[in-house]
């Protein structure tokens, strides 16, 4: 029941902010997003009262994913769980997606410095990512 609830946050967020998917992308993509939400090192979910509103999962101090709710965008949560990573998981890294502007500006926010480019995502999709590193 859970990872159902977090897989329809994860198709609101993407639909929200990830705007160059097709909706056969987002249809091929989503159970990858389940085998990714099943098998996560550290996943912490967010609610509001009774009702999951955002989850972050991380694996050997990278963040593998960060999605909220498009109604709780831009409320300072995404910023929370990024620092009780830092605190709690010692995070240095995170991957983005390059056509996500928003995401990268985000993490620059929040410390992180992009130090490589690929052209396709560690699936094999074509949609470029940035690593970013953590700034001390």
């Amino acid at each position: 029941m859970l990872i159902g609830e977090l897989l329809e946050i994860w198709e609101a967020s993407v639909r929200a902010s990830h705007h160059f998917l097709t909706e056969a992308d987002i249809t091929r993509l989503t159970p990858q997003a389940e085998g990714a939400l099943r098998n996560i090192e550290t996943l912490w979910v967010m609610a509001d009262g009774r009702r999951s509103i955002g989850f972050m999962g991380v694996q050997e101090r990278k963040i593998e994913m960060l999605f909220l709710h498009p109604g709780y965008f831009r409320k300072g949560l995404g910023k929370t769980f990024v620092e009780r990573a830092f605190h709690d998981l010692d995070v240095e890294y995170v991957d983005v997606n390059e056509q996500n502007p928003g995401a990268a500006k985000f993490y620059e926010h929040m410390g992180f410095k992009i130090f490589k480019r690929n052209e396709f995502d560690s699936e094999g999709n074509p949609f470029p990512i940035l690593e970013m590193k953590r700034r001390h």
